[in-house]
Parts: structure tokens; sequence; C-alpha cells
């Protein structure tokens, strides 16, 4: 039997059951396809490979995708032409995959359609199209274009890569290697030849971590007895659920795939991604789809966590009826002890197995009494017994065999052959030399480990894995690996489950082991690297350590900034870049932008603290959420916390702190000495005030007889209090006060008979001129110099006395800034403790303005003069806005310390702080008043509804990526933007209504307004604006110059036409004004710099931040109207 003949007859028995899920696990509703939809598609891609591809009796096709829905279907259908498939790794470093190609003599590569571009950068001229595209397949053909010379080169280039290490030779007898494949006899008896028809099912290569990679052919004959004998003891039926754990160029996910294939069972497949995230992971296998079989290495199951492992994998009411580990050595006993919940009745296999002879060679399944508390410590864990038709021997330096005692460990069969490298022909029985040894006792078969990890140390033979045994014995320890680095130092790496402390570590281990068994020394990371087959990295370990070792070394040298900004560099393009980049980093450059993610940003991280040499607190945080320059300046704080490291674009310069020097700390604030006493005045000013994404806040504001004419209308409400709020759009003056400067031109300017084509600005530079082809223009009112970046978002407040409305913005100057709305004049500037990015909110009273810094602090500040009136102090940056409770004027902000707050400004008390379970506050609070919630978004990926009153939680949401867009709310729902490219929204009571995908992270916040009641509207790193309404459907969409990471905002003017407008930014410096009902652009300015502000419009004024330091007003007129254009 073949295997696609076994998955043709189960599927011919359950035609109507599933046989695959795939999961993108973004709250995408998972998709699957029936036995039946798997053959049909297989048989398809079946009949078009018989047709393009030149059999000639041995067929072998190559298989370039990530893991997916047709995965299956794919292989079937490979499999049916007959051929076998060669799984190649997209991910896999190009010269190997091309190694690979020629020493298999891969002739045609189907490759997955969305993948093209990548096959293509990455193996130019090697090969063309051999046909059409097959398009509701996904894949495409393509066959070898390049002579023999020329792959031959790159076999030589490889050869030499791998050369220092020496491929392991294969010293059993009676077995002939042919370079040229050409026809040998065999030595004596029976022999199996790569060349007879339709025989392999499979070739794959070795990792090369300990030498050349190894072609492996394998035969129907050699994985058939490996699928049914598991199938048998693992007790397989059609309910079961199995896990594609195994990345498909390791021969572990051939069982998987094929033990549910072959029995009516379905296969779960999850993008690679996501199994690089522990809680993402573990929920969709064991709470969305219930997995009940899952195979995997001991140092990827571990990747789940002690807590997950007990409290979801192995827990009382868990799915998983199989827990089968192999390609390691086994976990100790008392470690498996401390994963299962005591009544927890998985049954745990240990596996064994090489690729050379694939897959599994031994199984052993795990008594269930030895789970028990009182069962015998020392219990070691066997091999097991060998699997149908697989011969295990075990031999001794001599060839002899070893009934009792120690040896090298062979495996092979009558049948149980795979074809290495070029051999042509293999004798029946053969053998193949593992490099493991095993101690046999009683007949059983106990683990040692490898012939690479035997070493001599103080004299003494030492096998590394004893020390890594006992590393994890102990109950500080979650994980280990051990290296014998430059064959003269023993290193134990170690992933701490709670507080490790290395002297009582080191101390303990003394204890346990014999004197040469001892680490020389003991390093302590957040997880253990895995190679791409899941087993432990040792040579991303021995990077680890050097760079450890360097970091100690030059620890007392890393004085000056300079040296650290250079090395932070280096480190950026070693974790992002390609090797040897030369590409200068802009300071501003963000990790996750730059081709970052979770697990970079872990090794990032890692590589930082040794290079520091000490920890850095909130690293991680930070890292995922700022700049490079951020996070330098983050670093520079703990190395050198009595000086200010500055840096500009080509230099770093140090200069002693100057300011806030008459700071004391008393306990939740700082008192500043200068800082006058205040009482808060009795009467409430009345004001309005308008923030970014719409957000409209009002309090006591009353019609004013200087308010004739014009109406103004912004969301969330009509500003009719009581009666029409009326405001006239005052004439464009000048004002020549220092820091702000008038600017009688045109930015630019576009024709509305081209407003649909998005990337045509014309740019005009006129003084009072008439412009008569645009139906919108903009023209800079003022602009006010905050001398650096201004990433923070305007908040516009209109008192309804005789008193001028303020603009106020903070900056990376550090400096916050009062600037007239109408003259742009600055009527009061304040220079905080540290960079702003947080935008300001303004109290209850209207008597104060509160700010968050970088320096932790949250300042409120006198809306009349800006000066500090209480600070309040919290553990990390605070980049989040305040939101106003209008009935008990509570602020609430968020901050990276993890904590979203509720303070009384007015009693200077911190109400209440509640922890957001593991993730920073970036982004702003929402508050909804019916009902009453606070809802707080975290870069840890989670959605919190909490009552503002007690803090207390009222549910929440995991969406499993970063945060940083800022929850907004109506009278029904809740939505929230989400780096996996998602916009979600939710009932008030915490269930999810829909999500709506766009093709990039959405950064931005979402705008929702009551004047457009059932539209939200927002921006995404794909350079579109989105419209859609509030079932989640699109209706319409607008095609920016660049990334939209502000919240767009939306308004309606008497003097615009009464128009409903929408103003946006995208981060190249285009302001767009668009027709909020259509999506066609009614105008557009361009700003000379990049802006991550959000824009915010009063009147017929617009308000934005830009990274050329300044603070930008913009006046919007209709062409043609001449009061529009007096100067």
């Amino acid at each position: 039997m073949t295997l696609q003949e076994l998955v043709i007859r189960a599927a011919s028995l359950y035609p109507d059951r599933k046989a695959v899920w795939f999961d993108e696990c973004n709250d995408k509703p998972p998709t699957s396809y029936t036995y039946a939809a798997v053959v049909k598609l297989a048989t398809e891609l079946t009949a078009f490979l018989q047709k393009h591809c030149s059999q000639q009796g041995k067929c072998e096709i190559g298989l370039y995708c990530y893991p997916g829905i047709n995965l299956p279907s794919w292989i079937l259908g490979i499999l049916q032409v007959p051929a076998a498939y060669s799984p190649i790794d997209p991910d896999a470093p190009p010269m190997l995959s091309v190694y690979f190609m020629k020493k298999s003599n891969l002739q045609y590569i189907l490759v997955e359609n969305d993948k093209i571009h990548k096959f293509q950068m990455s193996h130019v001229g090697w090969f063309h199209h051999d046909s059409s595209t097959i398009e509701h397949i996904g894949l495409t053909l393509f066959k070898m274009s390049l002579s023999d010379a020329d792959l031959n080169s790159q076999v030589d280039d490889v050869k030499s890569k791998y050369e220092p290490f020496k491929a392991m030779g294969n010293s059993q007898a009676g077995y002939t290697i042919c370079p040229n494949r050409t026809e040998v006899k065999t030595s004596e008896g029976g022999y199996m030849d790569v060349r007879q028809k339709y025989s392999l099912a499979y070739v794959l290569h070795t990792s090369g971590t300990t030498g050349i990679p190894k072609i492996v052919r394998v035969p129907h004959k050699c994985i058939v007895p490996n699928i049914q004998h598991l199938k048998s003891i693992f007790e397989i039926t059609q309910d079961d659920m199995l896990f594609l754990a195994s990345p498909l160029t390791f021969d572990p996910s051939v069982v998987e795939l094929f033990i549910a294939l072959t029995s009516g069972a379905s296969i779960l497949v999850v993008p690679n991604t996501v199994k690089m995230m522990p809680v993402e992971l573990s929920a969709a296998l064991f709470h969305h789809h219930h997995v009940t079989v899952l195979q995997a290495t001991p140092t990827l199951f571990r990747r789940f966590g002690a807590h997950i492992i007990k409290s979801t994998a192995l827990s009382a009411n868990t799915s998983l009826r199989v827990l089968a580990l192999g390609g390691e050595a086994f976990p100790a006993l008392n470690v498996l002890r401390s994963w299962k919940h005591k009544e927890n009745k998985t049954s745990i296999f240990n596996l064994y197995g090489i690729t050379e002879v694939s897959s599994w060679a031994t199984c052993y399944k795990i008594p269930e009494e030895s789970f028990s508390a009182d069962f015998r410590t020392d219990f070691a864990v066997p091999l097991g017994s060998p699997l149908l038709g697989t011969k295990v021997e075990v031999r001794d330096t001599n060839g002899s065999a070893v009934l009792e005692g120690e040896g090298q460990i062979f495996i092979g069969g009558e049948e149980r052959v795979c074809f290495l490298d070029d051999e042509i022909t293999v004798p029946l029985d053969t053998v193949r030399e593992t490099g493991d040894f095993v101690r046999v006792q009683n007949a059983n078969l106990f683990f040692l480990g490898r012939k690479d990890n035997q070493i001599k140390r103080h004299g003494k033979r030492l096998n590394i894995e004893c020390l890594q045994q006992a590393a994890e014995d102990l109950c500080q320890v979650q994980a280990s690996a051990v290296t014998w680095y430059e064959q003269e130092k023993l290193i134990l790496f170690a992933v701490p489950k709670d507080d490790l402390e290395k002297g009582e570590t080191l101390k303990e281990l003394q204890k346990r082991l014999p004197a040469h068994a001892v680490p020389d020394e003991l390093v302590l990371i957040k997880a253990l690297p895995l190679t791409s087959h899941g087993k432990v990295d040792v040579s991303e370990l021995n990077k680890i350590y050097q760079n450890h070792l360097n970091s100690r070394s030059r620890d007392s040298k890393l004085s000056g900034a300079e040296e650290l900004w250079e090395r932070l560099q280096y480190l950026w393009k070693s974790v992002l870049g390609p090797p040897g980049d030369s590409t200068r980093i802009s300071k501003d450059a963000v990790f996750l932008y730059s081709g970052g993610d979770s697990l970079k940003a872990l090794r990032f991280y890692d590589e930082i603290e040794m290079l520091v040499g000490k920890a850095v607190p909130g690293l991680l945080e930070i890292i995922l959420s700022c700049s490079i320059e951020e996070v330098y300046r983050h670093i520079l704080k703990i190395l050198f916390p009595d000086e200010d490291q500055l840096m500009n674009s080509d230099n770093v310069v140090k200069r002693k702190l100057s300011e806030n020097s008459g700071e004391e700390f008393h306990g939740k604030y700082i008192k500043l000495k200068s800082e006058r006493g205040l009482e808060v005045a009795s009467g409430l000013i009345s004001f309005i005030a308008l923030s970014r994404g719409n957000k409209f806040f009002s309090m006591n504001f009353t019609k004013s007889s200087k308010h004739p004419s014009n109406t103004v209308q912004v969301g969330v409400e009509l500003l009719q209090q009581p009666s029409s709020l009326r405001l006239r759009t005052p004439s464009i003056t000048k004002s020549h006060r220092q820091g702000n400067e008038m600017e009688n031109r045109m930015l630019t300017v576009r024709s509305k008979a081209n407003k649909t084509n998005c990337c045509s600005v014309q740019q005009i530079h006129a003084e009072c001129s008439h412009v008569t082809t645009a139906e919108l223009a903009l023209r800079v009112r003022w602009k006010s110099n905050t001398r650096k970046c201004v990433d923070a978002s305007p908040l516009v407040v209109i008192p309804s006395k005789e008193v001028s409305a303020s603009v106020y913005v903070g900056s990376h100057s550090h400096a916050m800034q009062a600037v007239d709305l109408d003259l742009g004049e600055i009527k009061w500037e304040k220079n905080l403790g540290d960079r702003i990015e947080s935008s300001a909110c303004v109290s209850k009273c209207g008597n104060f303005i509160v700010v968050g810094s970088y320096d932790g602090l949250v300042y409120v500040l006198q809306s009349s003069d800006g000066e500090i009136h209480w600070t309040f102090v919290t553990e990390d940056a605070v980049k989040s806005s305040g939101a106003v409770d209008p009935s008990s004027g509570l602020v609430y902000i968020g901050s990276h310390d993890q904590h979203v707050y509720a303070l009384d400004i007015y009693e200077k008390t911190c109400t209440w702080k509640l922890h957001c379970e593991g993730g920073a506050v970036f982004s702003s609070p929402c508050l909804s008043s019916f009902p009453h919630h606070l809802y707080v978004a975290t870069l840890g990926g989670l959605l919190l509804a909490v009552n503002p009153v007690t803090g207390n939680k009222n549910w929440k949401s995991f969406l499993g990526k970063p945060l940083f867009s800022s929850p907004h709310c109506n009278e029904n729902y809740v939505c929230v933007g989400c780096v996996d490219g998602n916009l979600y929204c939710y009932t008030h009571s915490g269930e999810k209504v829909w999500q709506f995908s766009t093709n990039g992270p959405v950064f931005s916040s979402p705008c929702i307004s009551s004047l457009a009641k059932d539209e939200i509207f927002f921006g995404s790193h794909d350079c579109f604006i989105y419209c859609c309404n509030m079932e989640g459907n699109l209706l319409w969409k607008f095609k920016a110059t660049s990334s939209v990471y502000g919240a767009p905002f939306l308004f309606q003017s008497d003097d615009l036409k009464n128009k409903m407008l929408l103003a946006a930014v995208s981060t190249d410096g285009s302001v767009w004004i668009l027709n909020a009902k259509s999506g066609t652009a009614e105008g557009v300015a361009r700003l000379p710099g990049e802006v991550f502000s959000s824009p915010v419009v009063w009147g017929t004024k617009l308000l934005v931040g830009c990274r050329n330091d300044y603070v930008y007003c913009l006046d919007l007129y209709i062409t043609g109207k001449k009061e529009g254009l007096r100067c």
C-alpha cells in the first residue's frame, strides 16, 4: 500500500467528514475541507502535473509553500501522479535550497502563488515558468533552467560552508554510494533500488547542524508501517483532531498528516507565526479546535510554559488524549509530573527515531502509575519497543552487539530503508548508525545522549545531557540546554520559572552532580532558541554566549553614548536586516514596522541586555512600540541615570540634567519646590474641547452673542447647547511673533477633476493668488515652532466667555505649548521632564490641562499659564492620553508600566489603578456614559472594559496582537484597530460583532461621530483610508500616498457648502480632505515632514502636528471665494 492509497480509502469511507481545518487565529472564521473536497482538488492537480511533467518512471516534484488549507490536496495531488513530494522551506537560505534541489535532481517545483515573487527573487535565473498558473488550486509550476555547471557551483558553495563540520559517515557495509547515479550490484542478498517505478513517497534533507546536509529519499514501504503502527498505538479514530506541529521539511510532519488523513480524522493547520505565540496557539489547539493528538519535540512543547501546560494542555478537562514527544531527549519524569494536573488522563509517549530511517523507530507509553506522587523518583524513561518492521541494534566501538551495558544504537529493517544522497541501491536489512548512545538494561534501552554530546572534562567522560537533566530537576528552572563552548567551557542556559538566583542555583547543582559535571557558567535566557524543526538551536546558543562574553568584556568600556548608539544599530541590523546591510538606520525606525515580530523582539531584547551587562526594565515594551532612538534613550536612563545622553542624526552628545533640579519625590507624585499653592477655581469655565478622532467634551457651554452666522458641526454631537452654536470663520491674519511664521502661500492644491487620482498632486506656490481649479484649498494660517517632532495630536479648547480659543500640544523637545487658535501666538510654553507624545485633555472645570510624558509622570498644568498644579508618578513612560469623566471629574490615563490609573486631580490622589495583564497601555482610554464603562487597549493585545468608579474589570477580549489604536465607542458599540490588520467591533457587553480586514496593521484610532451615525472611519498601514458601516461592511476606501497612522476627523461647515467632510493625514505629510459620503478627494495639502499626529478641525481651521518640529493651523476654504483669500 502507498500513502495515497490509504488516504483514498479513508476518503471513500468518510467523504463528508472534515479532513483539514486552517485557522489563522486572528478571529477570522477557520476554513475547512471535507475528504471529498481534498480528493477533488488533488485529482485536478494530479491531472495538471501528469500533463506537464515528464515522468520517465521516477518523478520528484518540489513544493515551495507555507502550511495552509490546500496543503493536504497539494501533497496528495503530487503523490497520485505518482511522484514523490519534496518540501522546500521558503524561509531557508536560498543556497541551502538550491543545494537540496540539485542534490535531489529536482526538475519541477510547485510554488504557492503568493510566494512566486519571493521564490523568483531567491532563485534568480534558476527556474522558469513551465506552464500557466493553476489559479483555483493556488500553485504555479516552475521547471529547472540552469545548467549543471551553474548548479554545481552552488553545491560546492554549500559544501565549503559545511566542510569544517564533516558529516558523520555511514560505516555500515553492504551499500554503495554512486556519485554519478549509475547502476551497481549489491554485495549480497536482495536490495532496494531507488529507480524502481513509483517507489518513493517524499524527499527531505537533514538540517546540516552536524555536517553537510544529507538528502533522504523515503519509499512508501519505509513510512507506511510507521503510520499503520502508530495509528494502532494511539488508537486513532475518525473523531480525532491532530495538529500539524512539525514543518514540512521535518519528517514527523508526514506522521502527523497521514495518521489523520488515513483514518478519517481531521488535521489542524495554523500559520507558522502562530506556532511561535504560545498563548494564541494553546487557545487554538485546546479551546477552539479541541485537539486530541499532539506530536512535538519536548522543546517546542515547553514553549507553552509551565502554566499553560498545566492549566490547559495537560489540565483535568483537556481535549488532549495523546501527547507524543520525540526528536530530542525525553523530559525527566518529575518534570512531567509538574506539568500534569492530578486529574489529567492524557497518555504520554516517548518517540525515538532518525530522519535517515524515516520517521520513528521506537515508542514507549509512560505508565499512568508513574505520575503518582509516591512513585519512585529515580525512574528513567526507556526508548520503548521497536515499531512495525523496524530493527534496533546496539553495538560497541568494535561493532559487536551489546546485550547489557552502553553502546551506540543502529536502526533499520528489511524494508525500512531510505536512500541517502547519491545511493542507488541499498541492501535489505540495512541498519544505519545514529550517533546516539544508550544503556541496555534488562532488555530496555535508556537514552544517554548523542555521540557529539560526549565530552572529556577534568579527565573524565561526561554526557552533557546529564547536566541538562539535573538542571531541569530544579523547581526554579523551566527549561535548559547545555553547550560545550569551544571545547573549553561547559555552559548551562536556563529559562527561569520564577525568581532564579544564579549563585544559589549553582550551589544546588554542586550538591547533585559530580565536580566534573558542574557548569562553568549559568546564563539566563527568556526562551530556548529553536531550529525550524523545533529542536534546540545549539549554534544560536553559542552566539548568545559569545555576545554575553563580548558584553561583559566591554561593559566597563561602554561609557559613551556614541558607542552605545553604534552597537545598538549593529544589533538592530543583525536581528532584522540582511547580512552585510550597510543601510543607515533612521532614528525614527520602529521595530514592528521594520520586519520585526515578537520572537525577533525577544532576541533583540536578550542581545541588548547582554550588551549592557544588566537588566533593562520595560525594554521589551519599548522595543515593540517605539523607535530605535527611544530604545536607545531608555537604555541610557538605566546605564547613566545621572546623565542625559542626547542623540541627533549625526552624533551623540552628553549634557547634564539641568531641568527639574528642584524635584523631591513624595510617594505617588512629585511636588516641585517652585510649585505655587493652588486653589481650584470654585466656578467652572464654560467651554467645549475637541481632540483626535472626533472626541468631544463640553461643559456648561451656552449660546454667546459673539457668535453670529455660520454653524459649524463636529461629532460626537452637533454643537448646539442648548441652541445652534454660531461661529464665524475669522479672516486670515498675520503674526510675526517669535516661533510662529505666517505663510501666504498655498501648500498644495488638487484639481477637482483629478480627485480620484490620489498620487497626482499639483504643487502651487502663489501669494494671495486665486486658484479656481480646486473645490477646496488649504492655506497655512500659522505654524508654531516646538523645536522637535510633534507626534502628539492637538487639543482645541473653545471657551464661551470673552477669551480666545487655545490649541494645546506637546513635542519631543519636552515643551508643552498653548497657542492662540486664531492668531498663532504662543500664550505660554512649559518645559516638562521628557519627551511628550501624549495628547492633552482638559479637566472638567476647564482650569487644567492633563498630559503624560516619557519620564513616567502625568502632569496637571494650569490651562491659563502652564504652571504645574500636580504631578503623578507612574513606573514607566506615559504616551497615553487622558479621558475625563464629565460626572466625577476623574482623569483616566494609561502607562507603559502596564497600568491604567484613575486620578482625582483636585484631591491630588490616585483613586484606583488596574494592572492590564502584561501589556503596556500605549493608546488612550475611552469612556462610555451608557453603559458607564472605561475601555482600555494594551500592547499585549487585550481589550478591557473597566468599571470607571471601582476599577474592576467588566469583561476582556484577547486579540493576540498589539493594540496601538485607541478604542472609540458610540451608544451601541466599541471599536478598536489592531496590528493584525483588522478593525474589531464589540457590543458593550463584550460580544464580538464583526471584524473588518485591511492589508496592513491598523494603528489609526477609529473615528465615530454622531454626524455620521452609521459610519466608522479609520486608516491603515496599507495606505488606505476606510469607511465602513456599523455592520462591518465597506462603504468606500481611498488610496493615500503613504500609510495612515492618525485618526481621521469628521466635520461640517456652512463656509464649506455644508458638505460632510473627513480630514485625514498620511505619514508622508499629505493632509487629505475627503467627501465623507463618497470617499472622493476634495482637496489636499502636503506638509514638509512626516506626520503621526491626528488632525482636529474647528470651523474651517485644521490643526495637526508634524515631524518637522511644527504644529500647523491650516485654513480650509472654497477656491474663488474672495474673503477666503484675504491676506
